[in-house]
């Protein structure tokens, strides 16, 4: 069975690094102060859609992320790892999307690329830990979802069975094509990045970088299609502006807080037997512990 299979993905914020500079003052993320990284669990997804496509001669996997030019990096290393074709949202209109409005302009790209059998996504981006976007283009396009999953047990022409996590235990579900499913941590791993693609890919460049002064590949992108990263705007996705962006996000921030944890009072213990003994009976009388 060939499958048509579309990964969604994002560059996030490498949330470890978080400084007094990561918020601008309207609310939103301050995305140059602070070094990009490949969301994790979208790298869960990306190697559940590949691990179709290995069951599955013949399928195609197409990766796409909403975001800034830069964002073409995590592209690139989709491709490293066995996609099949990139694409990339970008444009003005929108910047400072929340949840809503990106899962609106994701909807839109998806239903640009047409027939697909299964969308995998990660269950939530580190940068805003709401797990909502998933499960809203699901909604925006109609179609079944299956959520916080650890394993697609299986696929064929009508239904996937799929394991998701619960609390306590693991839920085995069934759902028909088309679907949409959200990828967790505990799924397996993404394979590393496969040698000969890297040689191939690391000249795979959009639109953008391609018509940059001094692009050292031009001549071999021109010559083979499969280097060229698609780069789409709000008109090739037919999109409403006013659902883009901050005009078409409900959510807004009104308040930013740098909350900066400070030690009032310390107390010092050794490795003696009755300093460990003192600490576990403190822990344990302010329920620390126990």
């Amino acid at each position: 069975m060939e499958l048509n299979i579309i990964v969604l993905v994002k560059q996030v914020p490498d949330t470890r690094n978080v400084g007094g500079q990561a918020m601008n003052a309207d609310g939103t993320i301050n995305r140059a102060a602070l070094p990009a990284v490949f969301n994790p669990e979208d790298l869960n997804a990306l190697e559940q859609a590949l691990l179709l496509k290995d069951k599955n001669p013949g399928s195609r996997v197409v990766v796409l992320t909403m975001g800034p030019g830069r964002a073409a990096d995590i592209l690139r290393e989709a491709l490293y790892r066995g996609a099949d074709e990139a694409i990339l949202l970008t444009d003005r209109a929108f910047a400072g999307a929340d949840t809503l409005a990106t899962s609106y302009a994701l909807s839109m790209a998806v239903r640009r690329i047409g027939c697909f059998d299964i969308v995998l996504c990660g269950r939530q981006a580190i940068d805003g830990d709401t797990a909502q976007v998933g499960p809203q283009v699901a909604q925006m396009l109609g179609v079944p979802q299956v959520t916080c999953v650890r394993n697609i047990v299986s696929l064929d022409n009508s239904f996937a069975v799929a394991e998701r996590s619960i609390e306590n235990g693991v839920e085995v579900v069934k759902a028909p094509l088309p679907l949409l499913v959200t990828v967790e941590g505990t799924a397996a791993s993404c394979r590393p990045r496969n040698a000969y693609r890297m040689l191939r890919f690391h000249r795979a460049a959009t639109p953008t970088e391609l018509s940059a002064d001094g692009f050292r590949y031009t001549e071999q992108l021109q010559a083979d299609e499969a280097l060229c990263i698609k780069e789409w705007n709000l008109q090739d996705i037919a999109g409403d502006a006013s659902r883009c962006g901050l005009s078409g996000s409900p959510t807004k921030v009104r308040n930013v807080e740098n909350i900066v944890f400070k030690v009032k009072e310390s107390k010092r213990y050794t490795a003696a037997d009755g300093d460990l003994k003192a600490l576990v009976a403190e822990l344990l009388d302010n329920h620390t512990i126990g």
